[in-house]
């Protein structure tokens, strides 16, 4: 079974780093290709990746492979990991934000249970902030009212509808099926990937995800797997950045035209 990732960069060459060489550290049970896409970075993130990538502070084992790609153009967060589409002969390819580090063989393990369950096309883990606390994240398809409650929770009227969306209250200790999968962490099974031509790159950032995963639902089913984990730091720039705002309203704004509108 062949494995690859990406991990998208922007002016974060520290952190995703520290990302690839998690991945690189734990994903021995099969061969892997690792791709970090800068994004036209301003800073010299593109540099900075190909340079430890040449000195060998991040290295590669024996059936591991690396690549660099630094784009000329900042497309977004879709735009550049399709910038892998066309190299992919995987069996199952990972998407990773920068912000993430792997705790064991999690690439492996998720490949290996997608394998074994044919109409599985995508996946999650349980995702954990560094102090090991769970993260409450999207698991049902979007809906406005959600999204307006996750950016000002003190509208405590809107919290069952939260609830609903985060399948709040089920049993999420083993696998299930789900109708929104974070771009955070992502193992899609290559081919369904490429028939629906990777991510939509109108959306330049935010709410991709939640537009992928409809597109891949209908490859197959879509799944939290509650028993593989991994760390995630989530910035969560819209709350501190108006102009992440913006674009999570006019991404979100996309979704709903292409997806239909559900409060």
């Amino acid at each position: 079974m062949k494995l690859s990732a990406c991990i998208v960069t922007y002016n974060d060459a520290p952190e995703a780093l520290r990302a690839a060489a998690s991945v690189l550290q734990y994903t021995r049970r099969h061969p892997l290709t690792l791709y970090l896409v800068d994004n036209a970075s301003p800073d010299g993130t593109g540099a900075q990746l190909e340079q430890a990538l040449e000195s060998g502070a991040l290295a590669p084992a024996e059936n591991q492979q690396v690549k660099v790609i630094r784009r000329q153009h900042n497309g977004g967060f879709g735009t550049g990991h399709n910038t892998v589409l066309p190299l992919l002969d995987s069996d199952f390819h990972f998407v990773l934000n920068p912000d993430i580090l792997l705790l064991a063989d999690t690439l492996s393990d998720m490949a290996d249970w997608m394998a074994d369950h044919p109409a599985a096309v995508m996946a999650r883990p349980e995702l954990q902030f560094p102090d090991g606390r769970r993260q409450v994240l999207p698991l049902r398809r979007c809906r406005a009212l959600a999204l307006v409650y996750r950016q000002i929770p003190k509208l405590k009227f809107l919290k069952k509808i939260n609830d609903e969306y985060t399948m709040a209250g089920e049993d999420l200790s083993h696998p299930v099926e789900i109708g929104f999968c974070t771009g955070s962490f992502s193992a899609l099974r290559t081919a369904s990937f490429r028939a629906e031509g990777g991510f939509d790159e109108k959306y330049f950032m935010y709410v991709e995800d939640a537009d992928l995963t409809q597109k891949m639902l209908r490859q197959g089913k879509v799944y939290l797997l509650p028993q593989f984990r991994a760390v995630h730091e989530w910035h969560r720039a819209p709350h501190h950045d108006p102009k992440h705002l913006l674009w999570q309203v006019g991404s979100a704004a996309r979704y709903f035209a292409k997806w239909g509108f559900k409060l």
